[in-house]
């Protein structure tokens, strides 16, 4: 039981991705099981309710394109970018379909893994997916299939289970939940031997844990391979991995609460030693942001971002979403972080509130130089 009624204190993970698979939406069958997203959706409401924060990355467009135009216009890419160009829309309508009495609004994020690896395009999903949840709005993620080839080229690399894990990293993550058609990960093929038993945990994905994964699944693109391949890079940044069976009973709260169930994949690193990593090492510092005291004691205390009012000067030649320091008037490195606004944005509204960005500029990019998000304290 929780020692405190404070909301959220009784789950184990607070911030949870929850993927869903095309073999868990379709039951095995030639259509998306309402009954399936409708479970699904009252589960992440009661987990929301407890105080719970929630992504849902979704598989299933090309197949609900495929539903929707009630034919397979050839195999091809073109053909299949088509389908998922068709089920998209389909496939948030029926999310939101069932999220509406709930009263949650939903919200579609179709990403590819381009948009990840350019630091710009990092910057801007990280930013839209986070104030989405400070909204109160349900993110709902899937991979572009309309642009990126990777995924529906039956690629085992390109998928939703390897996008979810980009997706854990992106927004710091506490849970990765993979549901899929599986109860968890089995160390041997259950379909061909009765002995197989499910592995609990997982502390370290060796050579021992990658052979006990399966082929992929019928129609999703994923399989077990790539829930490893999730699970390996989300672990690696701090995030605990679980994979279960979609139609568990009340899995998704049971997993944020942090019951056994499935297979847990313990994380090998901590999330903000993590971000430390990826904010001062990996990319080149591209300039330099001086502070006043009152900016340097705000930074210092955690948890506040870097605005225009607390800046004197900026030094260097960057552009929006590059890393630069923060220092004080002595020069002290403070943080690193990635910038909202480029160095002669930043020039020109120094000093200057908030509100009056747009005025300075005559746009703005959010209230603040640096969001707390992507920033990290030396």
């Amino acid at each position: 039981m929780p020692l405190t009624d404070a909301p959220g204190a009784d789950l184990a993970y607070r911030r949870v991705v929850v993927k869903a698979g095309t073999n868990l939406l379709t039951g095995g069958t030639d259509h998306i099981n309402s009954g399936t997203l409708a479970g699904l959706a009252r589960q992440v409401t009661q987990l929301r309710e407890r105080g719970g924060e929630v992504i849902l990355v979704t598989s299933g467009a090309i197949h609900a394109g495929r539903e929707r135009l009630r034919s397979m216009p050839g195999g091809g890419l073109a053909s299949r970018q088509a389908l998922a160009a068709v089920g998209q829309s389909r496939l948030m309508s029926l999310w939101d379909e069932v999220f509406e009495p709930h009263g949650i609004a939903v919200a579609q994020a179709l990403l590819t893994r381009r948009d990840l690896a350019d630091r710009l395009g990092y910057l801007n999903a990280r930013n839209t997916l986070l104030t989405l949840l400070d909204l109160g709005v349900l993110p709902v993620v899937n991979e572009n299939d309309v642009v990126g080839v990777d995924e529906i080229q039956d690629s085992v690399i390109g998928d939703n289970d390897n996008l979810s894990a980009l997706v854990s990293n992106l927004v710091d993550a506490d849970l990765l939940l993979l549901l899929s058609d599986v109860d968890g990960l089995y160390d041997a093929d259950p379909t061909a031997n009765a002995a197989a038993r499910i592995i609990e945990t997982v502390e370290v994905i060796d050579d021992a844990i990658e052979s006990a994964a399966g082929s992929a699944g019928a129609l999703g693109t994923g399989g077990m391979v790539t829930k490893l391949q999730a699970a390996r890079v989300a672990t690696a940044s701090g995030t605990h991995v679980v994979i279960a069976h979609g139609l568990a009973p009340d899995v998704v709260l049971r997993a944020a609460t942090g019951e056994r169930v499935g297979t847990h994949f313990l994380p090998r690193g901590d999330r903000v030693e993590s971000r430390r990593r990826y904010l001062l090492s990996g990319l080149p510092v591209r300039g330099r942001v001086v502070i006043d005291r009152g900016a340097a004691t705000a930074l210092a205390s955690g948890g506040s971002s870097l605005l225009p009012a607390g800046v004197t000067a900026v030094a260097g030649s960057f552009e929006r979403g590059d890393v630069v320091q923060v220092v004080d008037a002595e020069g002290r490195h403070l943080a690193s972080g990635s910038a909202n606004y480029s160095a002669s944005d930043i020039a020109k509204i120094c000093g200057l509130r908030s509100n009056r960005i747009a005025d300075a500029l005559g746009y703005e990019y959010g209230d603040e130089v640096i969001h707390r998000n992507n920033l990290v304290l030396v």
